[in-house]
């Protein structure tokens, strides 16, 4: 099996793209700027909902679903909520189509117009506020926690699949309080939960910290996020948890009766993840061999490839490697038999390793008179990562070797992140780190819009963040020299 995959230091988005395709994750459509998922993209995707989707469950949350079509007129209720999204979306006029009178095809119906037209859901705060509107009279209602997993349309001029696609599938929470504090709880709650998915269901450390105005969520008054450093040294944003105040309550009129029988708006927040999750596992971990997948969410976590040349060899082999198959599945591990006779153990081989597999096991007739099995590890290629275990001892060996490269892959890409990560006190410094390793930058800003667009405009560098777990440190913006108190997280980002 040709491997086909650009080297990672030769093309860094021409590796990405191939990957994505060649392992079979996704594939562009006929529609410009949307994706297939295909089944073995959209397995690993199945796993992280599975998982985030239990962790909202375990935080008092509820799944609902509310309509893909937003009518236009919502979205001017919000201001800073239209200006955020006016150029992204994509509006529903008509109704109807029609042959064409001259001959030329379909056209639309002039005649079926919309009394109102509809925008195709970039983000549902504003059909979901006029739903709670309904569903809120008291603080009895209160908290009102919901979730839903559903796709949105933002309409994107330059895409790449995963990353940035006119549709893509997310997750949205919507929730409302009775209380400030009880609405920033639940926004701080739910960024340390994307937190703990991303680093031990990922294997990706992530900052936690707060955007800069600039970097806001539209309508929101904080936004929290968690940012990733990718392999080529740029940052991506992994998931966002936003405070937004009363806002959305005051434009939907949205109040309820507090438990001193006044009326009062009450206090929202929102925060979401998306497909975007699936190029962060692809660019923080894999190689220039393929895919390298964290075994939690690996579809296939173990895969067994029999090797024989004649018949009584391959049934003999097959038997072996059935039993094994049983014994994994029975501790809970994912674990494929691939006994196809279309294709030779080396191709097989190759496949899996560019699909990621996290462990591979080999049986042939020499491993059966031995009483062992070949175990190979994805995340160390070669004779490195092989090793012959004894049988009795392979699946114990194998849960380990799980857990042990779940582990490996965190404490790899921390160790990558450290590297990558540079406290500079100069500008200079700054804009020669960006423009030659990239990564990480640590530096003093003094806090105002102005300085942040123009260090953006000169280097196409942000501020990713303002880390919860900054220090307090007197020092010098490095743009203006004014006064800072602390440092903030800068880097190019997707």
């Amino acid at each position: 099996m040709a491997k086909e995959v650009t080297s990672r230091e030769d093309n860094y988005s021409q590796w990405y793209n191939n990957l994505v395709v060649k392992a079979d994750l996704a594939e562009n459509s006929a529609v410009r700027g949307c994706m297939v998922i295909k089944p073995y993209g959209y397995s690993i995707w199945e796993k992280m909902q599975a998982v985030l989707d239990k962790m909202f469950k375990d935080t008092g949350h509820s799944n609902a679903y509310f309509p893909l079509f937003i009518p236009k007129s919502f979205f001017s209720r919000e201001a800073s909520h239209v200006d955020g999204f006016a150029k992204e979306c994509a509006v529903v006029t008509h109704y109807r189509l029609k042959n064409d009178p001259d001959g030329d095809g379909i056209i639309v119906d002039e005649s079926a117009k919309l009394e109102e037209e509809l925008i195709v859901r970039p983000t549902s705060e504003t059909i979901i506020w006029n739903s709670y509107k309904n569903w809120i009279q008291s603080y009895r209602d209160l908290p009102l926690l919901i979730n839903q997993w559903a796709n949105v349309v933002r309409w994107e001029m330059r895409t790449r699949l995963f990353l940035r696609t006119t549709e893509f599938l997310w997750q949205e929470g919507h929730t409302a309080h009775s209380t400030r504090q009880e609405a920033e709880a639940e926004t701080m709650q739910m960024v340390n939960v994307y937190a703990d998915f991303a680093q031990n269901w990922l294997a990706l450390p992530v900052h936690i910290g707060a955007k800069t105005e600039s970097e806001r969520f539209a309508g929101a008054l904080e936004t929290y996020a968690i940012e990733a450093l990718m392999q080529d040294g740029k940052a991506l944003q992994a998931g966002t948890s936003h405070f937004l105040g009363q806002n959305f309550a005051k434009a939907f009129d949205v109040k309820f009766t507090n438990r001193d029988g006044k009326l009062d708006y009450v206090w929202a927040t929102s925060w979401g993840v998306s497909t975007r999750l699936m190029g962060a596992l692809i660019m923080a971990h894999s190689d220039d061999y393929g895919l390298v997948l964290p075994p939690k969410l690996a579809p296939i976590q173990v895969v067994i490839v029999p090797v024989y040349k004649t018949q009584e060899e391959q049934d003999n082999v097959a038997q072996a490697a059935e039993g094994l198959r049983k014994e994994l599945l029975a501790k809970g591990i994912s674990v494929k038999f691939d006994n196809r006779d279309t294709h030779k153990p080396g191709w097989k081989f190759a496949e899996y390793e560019l699909k990621g597999v996290p462990v591979r096991v080999a049986i042939g007739p020499k491993d059966l008179a031995k009483g062992t099995v070949e175990i190979a590890r994805r995340d160390v290629p070669g004779k490195p990562g092989k090793k012959f275990v004894a049988r009795e001892d392979a699946i114990a060996f194998i849960e380990n070797l799980l857990a042990e490269i779940q582990v490996g892959l965190y404490e790899r890409a921390l160790k990558f992140r450290a590297e990558n990560t540079h406290k500079i006190d100069s500008y200079d410094e700054f804009k020669e780190i960006i423009k030659t390793k990239g990564g990480f930058i640590l530096a003093h800003w003094d806090g105002t819009p102005e300085t942040e667009e123009k260090i953006k405009h000169e280097t196409k560098a942000t501020i990713r963040c303002i880390p919860f777990d900054a220090p307090e440190e007197d020092g010098k913006c490095m743009y203006t020299g004014k006064p800072s108190k602390r440092r903030v997280l800068f880097a190019k980002a997707y």
